[in-house]
């Protein structure tokens, strides 16, 4: 084991990949809360059953998910970075592909595993650069960003501190109701942990206030803490079953649904490679060594998950966690599966996580990705534009789709203005003929 992952070499050993691998684990283990928490759509009232997901079923997808992605990612890529369903990917899975554009969740997955198939494609034939050469810095960043506004907003709804008013749209809820306060209380704590960079924080602030939840009687009481591994029988497979009826996602609908799970799978996943990868000084010539064997283990997570039941898999930032108590090598992704795969006995604590307890992660996850805001050259008005409508349009929309589409429209038409249109990458005319008929079809 030492020899295959060149302990030496990297300069570790199993104390600190192990620990490396716990720390990494324990940074992104509120995924196993948050995820069956959105995908089922909890907290949100008015909605048929047959739109939400079955809790149990997307808790064991979310953790072997998470399993298979590390394990692909550590003894195939040999990186220590982990992967599971990402925030945001399983916010615009949920809120904007489901309960806003009424697609079924079912053939929600079929999308999710058409992009991951995409993805690896691109991975193998090496168009990858292009693609990601042909999306300005600017609007990568604006759409990180607005993921950021949405799942903020989500958060913020989903726990009642922020409510629907006739008079503006939406106004501040109910602040003396106990559960308004659980969340408000759990948020303060999660930032004090994170401003105290105490590692875990986000974790550790939701275990906090689950644990205030059940003291004030808040939060329903599990059955116990160990128990029976859930069925996946209501998700296993279910991707497949629009197959039967290819008219489902023969329509321009649903291309822009894959693009945008690929999108944001993409570049996000590009964008953690590279941060985890400089914190751990693995960049050679300012090159990424098995940069395509890093990016293939996504995709084939993102197209595992898909079958398993749940929202794309991506590479996690939280991996920075790891490389910072000391992980080098792939053997600390592995550790980081392994725990996945062992919370999966750990199914009777999903009934303690409510909107109310989660809601913290999605608001500060959300504030974290704002930050790529600072990157957007603000000075010149024909990018700014853009990526302002981008990211405004999406918690407005209640759709990052939507606010995808409105950017990548703009963007065209603000640098042709400008003077600038060999600038724009034919990629971005084409993004925008499909978006035009996106909001035609759309608003039929």
């Amino acid at each position: 084991m030492k020899k295959y992952f060149d302990f030496e070499g990297n300069g570790t050993n199993y104390r600190r990949e192990i620990i490396g691998g716990l720390t990494t684990f324990l940074s992104m283990a509120y995924i196993l809360a948050v995820n069956p928490s959105v995908l089922s759509l909890q907290g949100v009232e008015g909605i048929p059953d047959s739109m939400r997901m079955d809790m149990g079923a997307v808790f064991v997808a979310t953790a072997l998910a998470a399993f298979i992605g590390c394990m692909i990612m550590g003894l195939f890529a040999k990186y220590p970075i982990a992967l599971a369903p990402g925030m945001g990917l399983n916010a615009f899975f949920a809120f904007t592909v489901v309960l806003t554009m009424g697609i079924p969740w079912q053939t929600a997955l079929t999308g999710v595993l058409f992009s991951g198939v995409i993805f690896a494609l691109l991975t193998v034939t090496g168009l990858r650069e292009y693609v990601i050469n042909a999306i300005p810095m600017e609007m990568k960043m604006a759409v990180s960003a607005g993921i950021g506004f949405f799942i903020t907003f989500v958060g913020l709804q989903s726990s009642g501190i922020i409510t629907m008013n006739e008079a503006t749209l939406v106004g501040l809820g109910a602040t003396h109701d106990p559960k308004v306060l659980l969340a408000i209380g759990g948020l303060i704590i999660t930032v004090i942990l994170m401003a105290k960079k105490v590692p875990a924080a986000i974790f550790i602030g939701m275990i906090i206030t689950a644990l205030a939840g059940l003291f004030l009687g808040l939060v329903p009481k599990p059955d116990g803490i160990v128990g029976a591994v859930p069925s996946m029988e209501p998700t296993f497979g279910v991707a497949f079953d629009a197959f039967a009826n290819p008219g489902e996602f023969f329509n321009v609908q649903f291309l822009v649904v894959v693009l945008t799970f690929l999108f944001v799978d993409f570049f996000d996943t590009a964008g953690t490679l590279v941060g985890v990868a400089s914190q751990a000084n693995m960049i050679k010539d300012n090159k990424l060594p098995r940069a395509n064997r890093a990016l293939l283990s996504d995709s084939i997570a993102t197209i595992t998950g898909s079958i398993f039941g749940t929202s794309t898999t991506t590479s996690y930032v939280e991996s920075t966690a790891g490389v910072a108590a000391g992980a080098r090598t792939g053997f600390a992704s592995v550790v980081t599966g392994a725990l996945f795969l062992l919370a999966i006995f750990l199914s009777p604590l999903i009934v303690t996580f409510t909107s109310e307890v989660t809601a913290p992660a999605l608001i500060i996850v959300g504030a974290l990705m704002v930050s790529n805001l600072s990157k957007v050259r603000w000075d010149q008005f024909e990018v700014a534009v853009p990526a302002f409508l981008t990211m405004f349009m999406m918690p407005l929309t209640y759709s990052i789709a939507t606010g995808i589409a409105i950017g990548f429209v703009f963007y065209p038409i603000t640098m042709i203005m400008a003077g600038r249109r060999k600038e724009v990458h034919p990629m971005m005319y084409a993004l925008f003929v499909i978006f035009i008929l996106y909001f035609i079809f759309m608003t039929e």
